[in-house]
Formats: structure tokens, sequence, C-alpha cells
């Protein structure tokens, strides 16, 4: 869990790739590494490690994708990046943001060494004494300000229909930011051509991009589902396999609270044990949620409960992060996609809620990721046009339109769409409906595939149709 790096760790792993003069993969090095250390590390945890060797320049890279391999820097590289700290004066100082003096308090009591940190248990009571409607993390005043900040329409609308509108961007920034604050090292840009154009980025490991294509599968359900999810069984156990797909070693665990005990490493935290009991929790959990009045605070309330409960074997936070998101799209307001927030702050908040139950450090965080949130999306949407009422009333059937011309490789002509539009929507709107699917089809591009769940092969076999038919 925690970010902080053993000085020694690094040393070791500088080591093992100056004995290989050409170069070593990160295979190999894992396997080398596996027998000089007391317990293994993981893959992304190792990439981490590897990262903070590359920007110290103490080692190098060679190659690209699966023939990427490190090796120690020369020295004269080195010698000249230590004269450069050495004139600098300083280190760079850590990215953290502004904090109350309790989130001070409770920052410095999580980085304290392991060995002065008193081990604890998962604290049941913390979860039942929250009584919703009542018990608030987040005080009237903050939550009036979190209105005023995230309210984006004064009209009613149908849930989730600002998410659809920032869609292509909100898939990109959601899942850039939240797989980032699991140590990912795609860059915002990678992330945005895998969405777009399913191209995954050289030198990255294949966790890593599933990772990422996990979360634009879970925020698209989400958001196209808005009306209907909520915090029930059926949406946390789906979201959770969604995200977790191909990326636990027992795929039994996707979508099912566990049944085994878990660790969290760099905390005294052991969660609960005992299956039924969890399963218990976690119902609990769901029907406090469920029955919180402000959506800010249901979605703060994920953010605090679901990683403190552990409920999964792994992919706790970000079916948290992700979950704290669905009151904000059921109710039109800005969603919360982490952009810029730093991971040792989102880190430590996470640890103050572990091991003291402590949520002001994680509120700091969660307060200041929203504004940032807040300030990047609402100056976007200021520039955009009305939206439609009539693609909001009829975005579904649209939709399936588009996709049933697409990979039934039919040309785009008016008799084939209106066919369509008379079996979708009602006659009085037939015709303005058919419009709708022409100009879908015409503007159609490889950036724009995944608005209508199309994969990017069925868009690149069909556009041929489409060319031939324009002229």
């Amino acid at each position: 869990m925690s970010r902080i790096v053993p000085a020694a760790e690094l040393d070791l792993i500088e080591q093992v790739i100056s004995e290989h003069v050409e170069g070593i993969g990160i295979s190999a090095l894992e396997k080398a590494l596996q027998r000089r250390l007391p317990k293994p590390l993981t893959r992304r945890t190792l990439q981490r490690r590897l990262e903070s060797l590359l920007t110290d320049g103490r080692i190098t890279t060679a190659g690209e994708s699966i023939a990427l391999v490190y090796r120690r820097a020369p020295d004269a590289m080195r010698a000249r990046l230590a004269g450069s700290a050495k004139a600098a004066g300083r280190l760079a100082p850590e990215a953290y943001i502004p904090i109350s003096r309790e989130g001070t308090i409770i920052r410095d009591l999580v980085r304290q060494p392991l060995i002065h940190r008193q081990p604890v248990g998962y604290q049941r009571t913390f979860l039942e004494e929250y009584e919703p409607g009542v018990t608030f993390y987040l005080s009237e005043a903050l939550r009036g300000d979190l209105h005023a900040m995230g309210r984006t329409s004064p009209d009613d609308r149908p849930a989730g229909t600002y998410a659809r509108e920032l869609m292509h961007r909100l898939l990109i920034d959601l899942s850039w930011a939240s797989s980032r604050l699991e140590g990912n090292t795609y860059s915002r840009l990678d992330t945005q051509n895998l969405i777009e154009f399913g191209q995954a980025a050289a030198g990255k490991d294949l966790l890593e991009t599933q990772m990422i294509l996990n979360h634009k599968a879970a925020i698209e359900m989400l958001v196209e589902g808005a009306d209907q999810i909520g915090f029930n069984t059926f949406t946390f156990l789906n979201l959770h396999a969604l995200l977790s797909e191909n990326l636990l070693q027992d795929e039994d665990a996707c979508g099912r609270l566990r049944r085994r005990p878990v660790e969290i490493s760099g905390s005294v935290f052991h969660p609960l044990a005992m299956p039924q009991v969890l399963e218990d929790c976690f119902r609990l959990l769901l029907r406090k949620a469920e029955a919180i009045p402000d959506p800010f605070e249901q979605a703060f309330f994920m953010m605090v409960q679901v990683p403190y409960l552990q409920p999964f074997e792994d992919v706790n936070k970000r079916v948290s992060r992700l979950g704290a998101n669905i009151p904000l799209f059921r109710h039109n307001l800005c969603p919360l996609s982490f952009i810029d927030v730093p991971e040792q702050a989102y880190v430590d908040g996470t640890l103050g809620v572990y091991e003291f139950n402590q949520v002001d450090l994680l509120r700091d965080v969660f307060v200041w990721a929203y504004e940032r949130s807040c300030q990047r999306y609402l100056a976007i949407t200021q520039t955009m046009a009305e939206p439609d009422p009539l693609r909001i009333r009829y975005r579904e059937a649209l939709s399936k339109a588009v996709r049933s011309i697409v990979r039934e490789g039919k040309e785009p002509s008016a008799q084939t769409v209106q066919q369509l539009a008379a079996k979708l929507v009602p006659a009085n709107d037939a015709v303005m409906f058919a419009k709708m699917v022409l100009d879908a089809l015409q503007r159609l591009h490889e950036g724009s595939v995944a608005r209508y769940r199309l994969k990017l092969s069925e868009f690149q076999a069909w556009k041929p149709v489409r060319d031939r038919h324009q002229h």
C-alpha cells in the first residue's frame, strides 16, 4: 500500500541490472530478485521501482515492447545527474495538496515507520455506527460548496445526461487517472491512443494495458446504465468483474466477494478474514450507502468504506473510485476524474482510514480532487453546444441503429436508415431520427466508435462500404 520506496530495495534492483551488461528484461529481473528478496515484488511494484531508478538516472532502457531491457546507466550520465542535483541544492518538493490541520496530523502518523505503528484489525462499529442522514463525513457547509461547484444544469434531465455529454473525455481522463493511482505508467496520451485507436503503448506491461481497458469498460457500464445502476450487489459485483478482468490470479474471484484473507502491504491494518462476516458487512455497507440523502456524502462514503472493508481479493480502491461517481452520474453532477491527484496524498488518506478510522486527510483529497475536476469539465462544457433533446430521447435507439448498419456491413443509404427508423421510433419522429442516423454514420470515425459501443475493427471493416456509397 505504501509508496515509500526502501533505498536498499532500489540498490538491489540496480545491482542485479548492472550484472547484465547487455540488459535484462522485466520477467528475467523478477526471477533474479525472487532469489534475493524475502518476499517477491509484484509486477506493478517492480515497475514503480524501475520508474524511480529511471527518473534518478541510475538505469536506462533499450529496445521496445517485449524486447525492452534495462541497463545500468553509464558512469558519465550518473555523474552529470548527481552534479545537477548538487547544484540544485535540494531535492524537488513532494507533490501534495493543501491539507487541513487534522489532515496534517494523520499524514504524520501514517508516515511513521511500520515498527512504530500499532497493528489493528477491521472495526465493524466504524460502519455500523454510521447512520444515513444523521452521520455525515462532509459537513453541511462543505456539501453546499460541493453542490455549487458541481451543478451542471438547473433542469431535470435524465440520469447520466451530463456524463454522456463528456463521455469521450471522461473515458480517457478517469481511466488514466484512476490507473495512475495504482502505479500504472501509461501517460494520458498513451491512454488516449489505446482508447481511441486500440493502440497499446510500446514498452508497457500487458497488465497496464488491461487495467486501462478495464476502466473504459466499467465507466461505459456506469454511464450507459446511469438510470439503472445503484448501490446494490448486482452493480458492484459487475463493476468489480469489469475492473478486474484478466488481472487476478484466480479468475473465479472476478465479480465475487473474497473467500480468503488478504494483506495490505505497507500498512499495519488487517482486513476481515471471515467470509460470512465480510458478506454481511458488504450488504450493510450498500444498504447504508443507498439510504444516504446527499450524493456527495454517498460518493465519499464509498471512498471511505469500500477500501476499508476490502470486499474483493484485489481492485477494491478502483471499485471505490468508480463507485463514488455513481451518485454524481445519477444526479448529473460534474464527475470526479481524480485528474492530478498526487498518489502519495491519496495513499496517506486511505491509510488514515485503515489504521485510525479517521477520514480528515482523505476528505481533503476528495474535496481538492473534486474542485479540480469541476474546473476542468465545467470550463469545457461552457464551449459545448446545447444538447439536442431528440438525441437525448433516442440516444439508445441511435446507438442501436448505427451498430446495426456497421456490424451488418450495410450501406448508409436513406432507404436502409428509414427502414430502421420505422422499427425503432414512433412514426411522428421517424423522419428526424433518420436524419440523425445518417448524420452519425457520415461523421463516424476512429475516435468516435466507442460512443456507439463498436470495436475499431468493426468500423474499419465497414468504412470501405461507406466510402463506396459516397462515391
